[in-house]
């Protein structure tokens, strides 16, 4: 039972006698005195780090994926995080197949098509949704950041599928894919102003009589053709006009050898001819979320990019599960693409590269507890997924994995030459998605997978949000500012 107590401020104000208890406290604390010292005019995430957290976690493993792929990627000031894990991935059976010393595949391609679509998505939600006042939650929601660079699993497998995937030097990146504000801004102004018009029509044509809703449907549809042209024309300027996916191109390139080669054929024919081993088809995410039951499918409402395309899904399960299926994944040779708060107690400094959960000393230093829970911080948008890297290898001991390899997509001046490592402490608390082939996945999860009945979560619900971490949101020491996440966006 609490017992009742009487503040110093009846009315519920910062009261002069509130501070004065404060200082007192404060002041009587060597500790925090100590901190007031130093931390005046030093950032507290380089100041208040463990050495002996770094020293704990070194970039050993025992267990990796057997070919070192390379170059170290660079998203630059995008949010093209999960692009480039899932390029990172694919690269590995190039690279292998064609004996090459060093490869990328085109992010740009993928996010070219990605975000076409997801415009037509949110003008074909804007037809969907028409009937909803313009500020009802759903509808702002959607309209809020409605094309962000950010995305997730299933909706990458959606753009493979359809348009398969080129090397870098058949679509390379413009200065917009890796700089990519400017293009949202007018991408989002043009489609606000685009959704308005549809919602317009769709009263008109509702309230004549004559039209069956065959025909309205018909008809808005042909207008959002019309309208998409727009966007289009911007995105085909700013960062080039695309491959077609159904049309062959002539790749000529050099083995690790310096032989002279030649590939030939569709981007279609190029994605399918690099992934049969572990079809990203037949990949899934496995989720570690808190707030809901375990051995349960989940989807989020009004989340895509091809519109009738495969939905995001999620199958919740442990985070021991999680674990488990990587470590079964990288013991085959297979890298694992995986989402995460990487704002939470990381480094991404120069030569450091550490996400741990003692890397940061705040607890001692101001004598405070940070005690919120998983779930907690899911409930008070404390964490979310901001971040997509890869898992390339792991360190066991007595069978259990203790820490893990990660590359990262911010350059090779980020953290241990591009790569990080996590503690499976850091993995336990914010890691949240793990992708894995079927084949490592345990089968009642896979079952649960291919059930085909999820529980619907909320548009706006914390795992919705896009993994679209960029690089040039470092701070000037190196280190990520914190979480950065964007709902549905």
């Amino acid at each position: 039972m609490v017992s009742p107590s009487v503040p110093k401020s009846g009315n519920g104000t910062i009261q002069l006698a509130n501070v004065d208890a404060w200082e007192s406290s404060a002041a009587a604390d060597p500790k925090i005195q100590l901190a007031r010292t130093i931390l005046t005019h030093s950032n507290i995430k380089t100041t208040l780090t463990s050495r002996e957290a770094q020293i704990a976690i070194p970039h050993v493993f025992n267990t990796e994926v057997e070919l070192k792929t390379g170059p170290i990627t660079n998203q630059k000031s995008s949010g093209r995080c999960w692009l480039f894990a899932t390029t990172n991935i694919i690269r590995y059976d190039v690279m292998k197949k064609l004996k090459l010393h060093d490869f990328q595949c085109s992010q740009s391609y993928l996010f070219f098509w990605d975000k076409l679509n997801k415009s037509n998505y949110y003008l074909e939600l804007s037809i969907e949704n028409a009937d909803l006042p313009v500020d009802d939650r759903l509808v702002n929601f959607l309209a809020n950041d409605l094309i962000s660079d950010g995305g997730q699993w299933d909706m990458v497998v959606n753009i493979l599928e359809a348009y398969g995937l080129v090397p870098q030097p058949i679509y390379p990146d413009s200065l917009h894919s890796g700089a990519s504000n400017p293009l949202n801004s007018l991408l989002k102004t043009k489609l606000r102003e685009h959704a308005l018009t549809l919602r317009a029509l769709s009263h008109s044509l509702r309230d004549d009589v004559t039209l069956s809703s065959e025909q309205v449907q018909s008809t808005l549809r042909a207008k959002k053709e019309q309208l998409m042209q727009d966007i289009y024309t911007i995105m085909s300027a700013t960062l080039g006009v695309p491959p077609r996916p159904d049309v062959p191109f002539t790749w000529e390139y050099h083995n690790e050898d310096g032989k002279y080669c030649k590939w030939e054929g569709t981007p279609i024919d190029f994605y399918r001819a690099f992934t049969t081993k572990y079809p990203p088809v037949e990949s899934f995410s496995l989720i570690n979320d808190p707030r809901n039951a375990y051995n349960k499918l989940y989807t989020v409402d009004k989340l895509g990019n091809i519109w009738g395309g495969r939905p995001v899904l999620y199958v919740n399960t442990t985070s021991d599960e999680l674990k488990t299926a990587v470590v079964r994944s990288i013991k085959a040779g297979q890298p694992v693409f995986f989402g995460c708060d990487v704002g939470q107690f990381s480094s991404s400094l120069k030569d450091v590269g550490v996400m741990d959960t003692a890397y940061h000393q705040y607890e001692q230093a101001f004598n405070i507890s940070l005690s919120l829970t998983k779930a907690q911080r899911l409930q008070t948008n404390e964490s979310s997924m901001t971040h997509a890297m890869v898992i390339s290898g792991v360190h066991v001991d007595d069978g259990r994995p203790i820490r893990f390899k990660v590359e990262n997509s911010w350059g090779d001046d980020s953290g241990h030459k591009g790569f990080m490592v996590m503690s499976d402490k850091w993995f336990d608390e914010f890691v949240y998605q793990v992708v894995v082939h079927k084949s490592f996945a345990p089968k009642e999860l896979v079952k649960v997978f291919e059930s085909g009945q999820p529980v619907v979560l909320p548009a706006w619900d914390p795992m919705v949000h896009y993994l679209l971490f960029a690089s040039d949101l470092l701070d000037a020491n190196g280190h990520s500012p914190g979480r950065v996440g964007v709902s549905i966006l």
